[in-house]
């Protein structure tokens, strides 16, 4: 199963981080922080504008991409979590 974000969101896969220090120590899911780095999986076709034009998406597929903290909504696909959210929640692109 696909999804096709509408409007002006973006579906990503959560890139998560590493599970052991450099140093070698492991951190335990408890105390590890929720990633906020993305790997956009697919993208909407744009917020229509009030002259009914598209504006156009900053983003594209494979982009690497930060977004805020709390921002989307998790949702699970074919055993595969993924997160959906705005295009104003991205902060910058990875590059």
């Amino acid at each position: 199963m696909k999804i096709r974000p509408l409007a002006d969101r973006i579906v990503l896969e959560v890139i998560e981080d590493a599970e052991q220090t450099s140093g070698g120590i492991f951190i335990p899911d408890s105390a590890k922080e929720k990633s906020q780095r993305g790997k956009v999986i697919a993208v909407g076709p744009g917020k229509t504008l009030d002259s009914g034009e598209l504006e156009k998406m900053e983003v594209k597929e494979n982009d690497i991409v930060l977004f805020a903290k709390y921002a989307g909504t998790d949702v699970k696909i074919n055993d595969k979590t993924v997160k959906i959210l705005s295009i104003r929640d991205v902060l910058g692109i990875v590059e």
